[in-house]
């Protein structure tokens, strides 16, 4: 699965990256999170977790109130932040969305859940990289689990990453003015597929990322053809991403910074094994510390 991830493009960037016509970053958007999002929404971040707000690319047909664009426009690539973790129109509580922070590319055509919006509601999840959580064959934490490795994943070529991403509105009917921003939350999951060769070693999920040529049909909320949809949930392209260990103060939520993409120094690993070569690194057992869990849940 794809828990957390590095989003670390400011909004100007992602304009000019993926030729947005509308940066709406500036809309008001209702938030689920009790405190303040820290970095706030849209600021670079490196440990974007579910429940934040992030910068996502999609594109719609203007609204027929919106006087900017001429009766009959086609659709308008957009920027805005969105809510990780899908909450469908339909669901009388958002805390499902906890638990819909990924959908799987072998199925979203067929859920319930993700069918409409794998239709019509697609998008695109810009970040640097993601985190995967590896577990050790041979090293055990202070509990006597197998001891968990983070890792960062991201293109070799040092190109921007594209999640395929599907969004959702969902309607809060307890306020009965629907032009207020409050009574809607905007949401979107992150889509997985099989982890290609050499990431399977540190998990068998992966996010599906779409190359450049894809990313206009991936969006086009007129393209509602399932099997042409279909042949983008099954794209693959194997050796495009690096994967590093990094050090294990990501795995806290309240962690930032850019210094959790640095990779991790050979003394702090023990019992990870080598991604590309499937050989084991470091000690192969002893004493682990304490602090690799501490601070927040591991997502892995």
């Amino acid at each position: 699965m794809c828990g957390r991830y590095a989003a670390t493009a400011s909004p100007d960037e992602l304009v000019e990256e993926f030729e947005v016509e509308q940066d709406r970053t500036a809309d008001p958007a209702r938030s689920i999170l009790k405190n303040p999002q820290s970095p706030p929404p849209g600021a670079p971040d490196w440990n974007l977790a579910p429940s934040k707000q992030a910068p996502v690319i999609l594109s719609r047909v203007p609204r027929d109130t919106d006087e900017t664009y001429a009766a009959g426009a086609g659709p308008v690539r957009q920027l805005r932040l969105l809510t990780w973790g899908l909450v469908p129109s339909w669901s009388k509580d958002t805390r499902i969305g906890m638990r819909m922070i990924n959908a799987r590319a072998e199925s979203v055509l067929e859920k319930s859940s993700f069918a409409k919006a794998a239709a019509s509601r697609r998008c695109l999840v810009p970040a640097q990289g993601w985190y995967e959580w590896q577990k050790s064959p041979v090293a055990t934490d202070a509990k006597g689990n197998p001891r968990k490795q983070p890792f960062f994943m991201h293109r070799a070529d040092g190109d921007v990453v594209a999640f395929a991403g599907l969004y959702e509105f969902w309607r809060d009917r307890e306020i009965a003015d629907k032009d207020d921003p409050q009574a809607w939350l905007t949401t979107f999951t992150i889509i997985t597929t099989d982890a290609e060769p050499g990431l399977d070693r540190i998990h068998d999920r992966q996010p599906l990322v779409l190359e450049r040529a894809d990313w206009a049909t991936w969006l086009d909320p007129t393209m509602t053809d399932t099997a042409e949809v279909g042949a983008l949930l099954a794209f693959a392209q194997p050796g495009r991403f690096e994967a590093y260990p990094v050090g294990t103060a990501v795995s806290s939520n309240r962690s930032n910074g850019p210094q959790l993409i640095e990779p991790a120094a050979e003394s702090e690993l023990d019992g990870v094994v080598d991604p590309m070569t499937g050989e084991i690194v470091g000690r192969a057992g002893g004493d682990v510390p304490t602090e690799q869990t501490s601070g927040g849940v591991n997502p892995a």
